[in-house]
């Protein structure tokens, strides 16, 4: 008896500290690592193509499907895989599935493929992509690791609707292509055109930092 309850207790105590793995790692996407605000990689996307709030969600989404897919993949070969070729070996992973999705793409999403061009094929060569597999999947469990291209991606999908949401309304007075505003309302072209990206982004950025730097303080005082 003595000996079941000690392994019950310390099977209890790893799915606890495993749980709270879980938990970490599903957050840190979503605030943590957000990209690009917080993890700022991928912003050749986040500048492209985010004119409109049904670009920047569609660019989300295929990165995610690329990102979840291949954090699995390399995630259950990482002791196979040399370490000499490691990085070449998750490019072949990454541009496998990233003809998957620009084929599924222009089957069942044929205008927004139009629309997204060749930013899709580019995914291949996107830094979130690359980075979490060489910092995270190559040294974690599948499940993990799945949860963690799950995060990220979510978080990048988000952050690419939020430009396009605000580059879209601002630059076209419309939202998913439904006009919100009044008849006269004059939009600012320039937000959809390349100035408007780099101005958006960059406030946006500076509002996130902003805040952040607020809430550390502010929870630096209430510690103190």
């Amino acid at each position: 008896m003595r000996f079941w309850r000690s392994f019950r207790k310390k099977k209890t105590v790893k799915t606890d500290i495993y749980i709270m793995k879980f938990k970490k790692v599903l957050l840190n996407g979503l605030w943590n690592e957000m990209p690009p605000f917080k993890l700022v990689l991928g912003l050749c996307p986040a500048l492209a193509v985010t004119s409109s709030a049904e670009n920047g969600l569609g660019m989300g989404m295929a990165t995610t499907f690329v990102l979840v897919l291949s954090n699995l993949v390399i995630s259950l070969l990482r002791k196979v895989i040399p370490d000499k070729v490691r990085i070449a070996s998750y490019i072949v992973v990454i541009a496998t599935l990233v003809v998957i999705v620009e084929m599924l793409m222009k089957a069942y999403f044929f205008n927004l493929s139009q629309q997204l061009g060749i930013f899709i094929p580019l995914i291949v060569v996107n830094c979130i992509i690359l980075g979490r597999a060489e910092a995270f999947a190559s040294r974690n469990p599948a499940p993990l690791s799945v949860v963690d291209g799950v995060s990220i991606g979510i978080g990048y999908s988000i952050s690419l609707t939020m430009i396009g949401i605000v580059r879209e309304t601002l630059g076209a007075g419309t939202l998913f292509g439904v006009p919100i505003f009044w008849e006269g309302f004059e939009p600012f072209a320039f937000m959809v055109k390349a100035p408007g990206a780099f101005i958006c982004l960059g406030v946006m950025l500076g509002l996130m930092n902003a805040y952040s730097r607020w809430r550390g303080e502010h929870l630096v005082q209430l510690q103190s």
